[in-house]
């Protein structure tokens, strides 16, 4: 083995969890990747012979990465805050893939994401790493040149800004008996019925891109999430159950051709939050071909 072959199969190792770690500061799936992929080209060029933790010495690296990636990002002005929607993790049902195992290990679903992309690069990344990865403060530190103290307060700042996000139910199949029964009253037609399983302040989010001007992007309420819900089942599109970021949801189908992703957040035995991409830029570079309804 030559010393390249070695340092891949060191960074390896790694990968899963630099992957984990990007996706939650980033919100991105592409953008995690190539995180994780510059930070192995800082790796392989460095000298770490005298690196005693190495998973700690590139989750330093990949975190600076992507602490400057959000803060070089540029507001995006055609969306109303809270109406972008980060990439989601799609898997079919009992089929969670290896490879995104990690990235949905700790239950981060789409609603805590979307707070997430609320707080100020540093809060984000203080809390990500303490809250979410188990990295001490001193190192958090290291990384935003601050005070050890004064990055305890950014993780807490975060904390109160996401306490206000629902806590999904721990019964994945209690989960799901919500999302089947609101999908058979959509078929249905059945307003009242949609009413009893959705909050009365449900939030239904949609992230059309730069294609649908005129859809209203978030919707509060459960009489205005009910008529949304009977006015897409109009369209007639096929809809395959799947995970969401390890939670329930829906891809709804034009014919071979996905048009929605849909993520269900269930608390208090109803359903609170609707997060659904229909931007079809995004939707097509999701892999979706175990769902897809000729496979």
């Amino acid at each position: 083995m030559d010393q390249q072959d070695w340092l891949a199969e060191r960074f390896e190792r790694h990968r899963p969890r630099l992957r984990a770690v990007s996706y939650r500061m980033l919100g991105s799936l592409t953008e995690a990747e190539d995180a994780v992929q510059e930070a192995w080209l800082r790796f392989s060029g460095a000298d770490t012979s005298d690196v005693e933790d190495l998973g700690a010495w590139l989750t330093t690296v990949v975190a600076r990465i992507c602490l400057n990636s959000l803060r070089s990002r540029k507001t995006r002005r055609e969306d109303p805050v809270g109406a972008h929607i980060p990439d989601p993790i799609v898997s079919a049902v009992n089929a969670v893939g290896p490879e995104d195992d990690a990235l949905i290990a700790d239950s981060i679903g789409l609603a805590l994401l979307i707070v997430l992309d609320t707080l100020a690069p540093a809060e984000r990344l203080a809390f990500v790493l303490h809250d979410v990865f188990d990295v001490p403060f001193e190192q958090i530190a290291s990384i935003l040149d601050r005070s050890e103290p004064a990055t305890r307060q950014l993780a807490s700042r975060a904390r109160r800004r996401l306490s206000a996000t629902p806590t999904p139910e721990a019964d994945l199949a209690e989960q799901w008996e919500l999302v089947d029964a609101f999908l058979a009253a959509a078929r249905d037609g059945d307003f009242d019925r949609l009413l009893a399983v959705l909050d009365p302040d449900v939030v239904r989010r949609v992230d059309a891109g730069a294609t649908s001007p005129g859809v209203p992007l978030i919707v509060h309420g459960a009489r205005e999430v009910a008529a949304g819900a009977l006015g897409f089942q109009k369209l007639g599109y096929v809809s395959r159950r799947a995970l969401i970021n390890g939670g329930p949801g829906v891809v709804s189908f034009a014919g071979d051709q996905p048009v929605s992703v849909v993520g269900f957040t269930i608390a208090g035995g109803r359903i609170v939050e609707m997060d659904i991409l229909t931007d079809p830029v995004r939707v097509r570079e999701l892999d979706l071909a175990s769902l897809s309804v000729s496979g």
